[in-house]
């Protein structure tokens, strides 16, 4: 998918203040430096749309960046940042946790980690969370440029049997350094897409043999 048009049209910290525009939105979830602004750029074909910060625990809103008028990225704050304040993380998680599990047009969770390393505590947590929420999950196991290609299966065997990967979901390895796994994702957020369209009519649908 070639991406053309795109803008950050607001950092949301309440729900009055997220988009009305009712288009799917993919939440990017990931601990904080994993890549997520790296991931965005990449996808979008941008340099820095999504800010790059060498600072953990940069990103504290949610961050709405609508793509060709179609569909929203929408950048949440890293988790696993212990130099943050007790009192900041929890306002973050709450923050976090309102938009995942109350907003309807959330067509799922891109939940970014790292290839390198097996999936940490933070991580295994935030997969356990979607999954309870029967959230639909793109996870993206990110730098694969710096593992040797020989060594990627073995490497995404450990973060499938660390997360205790659901096979319903998608696992995609991708580097924002070459542009690995691109298209890979833009096909499963289609596939999410049109999940999410046939959601919602089957929800109207509903809703008129109620009246």
């Amino acid at each position: 998918m070639k991406v053309n048009n795109v803008e950050l049209v607001i950092s949301a910290a309440k729900p009055h203040q997220y988009p009305k525009d009712g288009l799917p939105e993919f939440a990017l979830a990931g601990r904080s430096n994993v890549g997520k602004s790296s991931f965005i750029n990449r996808m979008i074909g941008r340099k820095s749309m999504a800010r790059i910060s060498s600072k953990p625990g940069k990103t504290q809103t949610l961050n709405f960046y609508k793509i060709e008028d179609s569909l929203f990225f929408v950048d949440v704050p890293g988790y696993g940042y212990a130099k943050v304040a007790k009192t900041e993380r929890a306002a973050w998680g709450r923050m976090i946790e309102t938009y995942m599990t109350d907003r309807e047009p959330l067509a799922a969770c891109i939940h970014i980690v790292d290839l390198r390393h097996a999936p940490s505590v933070d991580d295994v947590e935030m997969y356990e969370f979607l999954k309870h929420y029967d959230i639909p999950v793109i996870v993206i196991a990110t730098k694969a440029d710096k593992v040797p290609k020989g060594k990627w299966q073995k490497h995404l065997k450990i973060v499938k049997e660390t997360l205790d990967f659901d096979p319903i979901d998608d696992i995609i390895v991708f580097s924002s350094e070459t542009g690995l796994g691109k298209e890979e994702v833009w096909k499963a957020v289609k596939k999410r897409m049109y999940e999410q369209k046939e959601y919602e009519a089957e929800l109207q649908q509903e809703e008129q043999a109620e009246e």
